[in-house]
């Protein structure tokens, strides 16, 4: 019996890992009505001491979790894609704004941190266009703190890819994301901060900045590369 559990646990464990390794931004888009909480890659407890085990509890099973469950209730028997959903964010109400962006802004998050990922580098490519856009890799994560950090009240950091091939640093308000038909810096995410209170004020508290710096800590730059290579 207890191998049997093993056994199974061991092929869930493989199910989640392939998941991650899978993952690209049209996985993100094409997710489909009603929509569903999707399972983490890691442990709750794995991406300490950088993120604590109870503010993953809290903003995985509790914060996205509702964005989830407010957005199926906002669609009602609507079918649509995330990706439908944040290009014609102009024709939905509030709430399908808010909670859409929510669901697709953590979905994307939880996949660019990793527990393995403290050794990782930008790899060759990612890491040449980041030296092309912002001098050095040093200035790119210089300038992300600043606009993370300066950032007032609740939103996200990005950097995305423009659709003229350029990589910026972009910040949006709420629950926005750049790929929505409202984003005033419109482009492909690559990589995102959460800086929403709730994302770090267990272990942080109000130190927003120590936060971020401990952030590329966690980078799942083998992800962030995938993201990057995408057309």
């Amino acid at each position: 019996m207890l191998a049997n559990q093993k056994a199974l646990w061991i092929a869930i464990a493989l199910c989640l890992s392939t998941w991650a390794q899978a993952q690209t931004r049209s996985d993100l888009n094409s997710l489909n009505s009603p929509f569903k909480l999707p399972p983490l890659s890691y442990a709750l407890n794995a991406l300490e001491p950088v993120i604590d085990q109870e503010t993953m509890s809290l903003h995985h099973g509790k914060h996205h979790q509702a964005y989830v469950d407010k957005l199926n209730e906002a669609l009602g028997d609507n079918k649509l894609s995330l990706l439908e959903i944040l290009k014609r964010t102009r024709e939905f109400p509030a709430s399908v704004r808010n909670n859409g962006g929510g669901h697709w802004n953590h979905a994307f998050f939880w996949t660019v941190m990793s527990p393995t990922a403290k050794s990782g580098t930008p790899g060759k490519k990612l890491e040449a266009d980041l030296i092309k856009n912002f001098g050095s890799v040093e200035n790119f994560k210089t300038e992300f703190e600043k606009q993370a950090t300066s950032l007032f009240g609740s939103g996200w950091v990005w950097l995305i890819r423009t659709s003229d091939g350029r990589l910026k640093i972009t910040t949006t308000t709420n629950q926005d994301n750049p790929l929505m038909d409202v984003a005033t810096e419109p482009g492909q995410p690559i990589l995102a901060l959460d800086v929403w209170e709730h994302a770090y004020y267990v272990s942080y508290r109000n130190k927003r900045a120590d936060y971020v710096k401990n952030f590329w800590k966690v980078v799942n730059w083998s992800q962030v590369a995938k993201y990057h290579a995408e057309k």
